[in-house]
């Protein structure tokens, strides 16, 4: 790969851990809370994706859709806890960072390459996240959907990037743990590097089309060496 103009990331479940809000309560929700955690997170983006599908009259922002997919984890597994629910939600501005990804994101500025977080977040919840995770003087652009009002994998979304830093897609390293979103941003023209944690079968045919694929975000710096 050549050198790239910026290394843009995604945030939720590639630089911030989604299953941090539901373990800060495990206690709480019991022993199966990983299960409700990828309940939630699998309706969260359900909703994104039908909203965008539907059009832009139907669009809600990213927070009111993790609202929506945590009502409807509750009401399906018969959970009655407002408090419990409010806590979840305050946890989800603060996800943790992976462990790795504060010395990865300093390291690639020490490269002279800028680090961006492109992300269906809200400028409010993205602002609350790199705050919590320590990660604020580290990124130099964050960029929301919300300047398009569409959510990915739409390409108006990858777009904001290039716009953002002046440059062709093919100039850019597009860094994903989710597999949907490393697939947008490679038929956008992206470098892309998919993080796959969970050793999960490759999707999209992205490794087979020569797409990187890590186990965390500690790779990354060899692919820049």
């Amino acid at each position: 790969m050549p050198a790239p103009e910026a290394v843009v990331f995604d945030a939720y479940g590639t630089l911030l851990d989604v299953s941090g809000a539901m373990r800060r309560e495990a206690e709480r929700l019991g022993p199966h809370w990983q299960a409700l955690s990828d309940e939630w997170r699998s309706k969260q983006l359900e909703y994104t994706w039908v909203r965008s599908l539907t059009g832009a009259a139907h669009h809600e922002d990213f927070w009111l859709c993790t609202r929506d997919a945590l009502q409807f984890v509750f009401a399906r597994h018969g959970i009655e806890d407002a408090p419990l629910a409010r806590a979840l939600m305050a946890a989800y501005r603060t996800l943790p960072a992976y462990a790795e990804a504060p010395a990865v994101l300093r390291a690639i500025r020490e490269r002279g390459i800028a680090v961006a977080i492109l992300s269906n977040g809200t400028p409010g919840m993205l602002a609350d996240a790199v705050a919590a995770a320590g990660i604020e003087s580290l990124v130099d652009e964050v960029l929301s959907v919300e300047s398009v009002g569409v959510f990915k994998p739409d390409p108006r979304v990858y777009r904001l990037a290039t716009r953002q830093f002046g440059c062709a897609p093919d100039e850019l390293m597009f860094v994903s743990g989710n597999a949907w979103d490393a697939q947008a941003a490679h038929a956008f023209g992206m470098q892309v590097v998919r993080v796959n944690r969970s050793g999960a079968p490759d999707e999209y045919a992205l490794a087979e089309t020569g797409v990187p694929v890590l186990d965390d975000l500690g790779g990354l710096i060899g692919l820049l060496s």
